[in-house]
């Protein structure tokens, strides 16, 4: 879900210049929860969720806990196993969803507004958020899944070239940690190392409310507030360090019994508050975030016939997350496809975009925004993004103008400041025929 969560994010917002966004309220809880809503009340519902800065990045010497922790936050409570929490939603027609990556853990909430499945769709949510039990039994069963997952990975080329690409981009950097951990660190977790992290990490002070539905300011208060009481007020969570960025160029192959080489080149991209974010997202729209029409798709796949498809964005998160760049193509045309993505690059560093290539990605962005808001949900998940990073509450209604704003020029200029063609770090996972620099 958070892959999707925050490809969803960076490929967002796209809407008519006269679209105005939804009116956000904001205010703090007793208890040092930050709290975003939006009344909606045309249809009987409510769509919340509760966002900690509690994601793999937390996770320190032992990778995996963070996911594990909010996997098992709906496994039971100290009076509800996971059956009875499971029919309560369900006896209500609520939907509960829990996802974890490295910036955040998410839990969200829908229900309808009427009285009786409101109340009982709230008291489950709120026990589940402050009263996890971390039962043996569940904490066996999700233990086991999640090594599954890990060996399952060993089998897919994608899953070991990303591994690779953020263990190597960062380092020592806590978002060098894969979500999901390693086998050696899930195997040796304990439901007292979950209890713990869940002590540090889901309290009131590192956490953000958000609201959205047909409820006024005066109950939305009340919810927010019943949410965070069981929570221990805390402090939030400590400032992550400071990303360094490449110094020089790093190539990785891996052998994998495949006719197809995966690729994934990319270095470190941007923060979400990061000056240059408007021109290197129109920037990047044109040269690899436009699916087929990109500049990458023309020259690996039209041209050449290189790939089925080719890809790249910038992930921006509390640090600089990546820019990356990812395709498939047959083994014997790897170092192909590799050089013409890299002078494909160069070329747009050097040159940027043509004026019709800017209008055309602009309107592409700008032109369907309403579409992306026409739900609670999706206007959920907005706010929790607004609020996890601290954005201005006009974000939404400025956000086509920003984009509408950006020159040829801006573009140019952010990508020769941002981006080294120079220092790209590439993972290469594929057949014995895969060359090499």
């Amino acid at each position: 879900m958070f892959a999707r969560f925050f490809v969803f994010f960076f490929t967002l917002l796209s809407a008519g210049l006269s679209w105005a966004g939804p009116e956000i309220q904001h205010w703090t809880t007793d208890n040092k929860a930050r709290v975003y809503f939006v009344p909606a009340p045309e249809l009987p519902m409510v769509d919340i969720s509760v966002v900690f800065d509690a994601g793999a990045a937390r996770d320190a010497e032992q990778p995996g806990k963070a996911k594990m922790t909010a996997a098992m936050l709906d496994e039971g409570t100290d009076s509800m196993n996971a059956d009875d929490i499971a029919s309560a939603f369900a006896n209500v027609g609520a939907k509960f969803g829990a996802s974890s990556e490295r910036d955040m853990a998410v839990f969200s909430l829908r229900t309808l507004t009427e009285k009786q499945a409101f109340e009982q769709a709230i008291d489950t949510y709120t026990k589940v958020l402050s009263k996890p039990a971390f039962p043996q039994s569940a904490f066996d069963r999700i233990q086991q899944t999640l090594l599954t997952g890990l060996q399952a990975e060993n089998q897919s080329p994608q899953a070991i070239a990303t591994r690779s690409f953020y263990e190597n981009l960062y380092d020592q950097h806590p978002y060098s940690v894969m979500p999901a951990g390693n086998a050696d660190s899930v195997q040796q977790l304990t439901p007292a190392d979950l209890q713990a992290f869940y002590d540090r990490y889901y309290v009131s002070s590192n956490a953000v409310v958000v609201i959205v539905g047909a409820l006024d300011r005066k109950q939305a208060e009340a919810v927010a507030s019943r949410l965070t009481s069981g929570l221990a007020t805390g402090k939030p969570a400590e400032t992550l360090p400071e990303v360094k960025p490449m110094q020089q160029s790093q190539l990785i192959n891996k052998s994998f019994p495949s006719t197809q080489t995966t690729i994934v080149m990319g270095q470190t991209g941007i923060s979400r508050d990061d000056p240059d974010y408007f021109p290197l997202y129109v920037g990047n729209h044109i040269l690899g975030g436009s699916g087929l029409v990109s500049q990458l798709s023309d020259e690996l796949r039209e041209k050449r016939g290189l790939t089925y498809g080719v890809y790249s964005y910038f992930k921006p998160m509390q640090q600089k997350g990546p820019y990356q760049f990812a395709l498939q193509t047959r083994n014997e045309k790897a170092q192909e496809a590799l050089t013409v993505l890299k002078n494909t690059l160069k070329k747009f560093i050097e040159t940027g975009p043509t004026e019709a290539e800017l209008t055309a990605a602009k309107q592409n962005i700008t032109g369907g925004f309403a579409l992306r808001v026409d739900s609670n949900s999706k206007i959920a998940d907005y706010l929790a993004m607004i609020g996890f990073y601290d954005l201005p509450l006009d974000y939404l209604d400025s956000f086509n103008d920003k984009v509408e704003a950006v020159t040829v020029a801006d573009i140019k200029q952010a990508f020769e400041r941002r981006v080294n063609a120079e220092t790209m770090l590439t993972v290469l996972v594929g057949g014995e025929t895969t060359e090499t620099e």
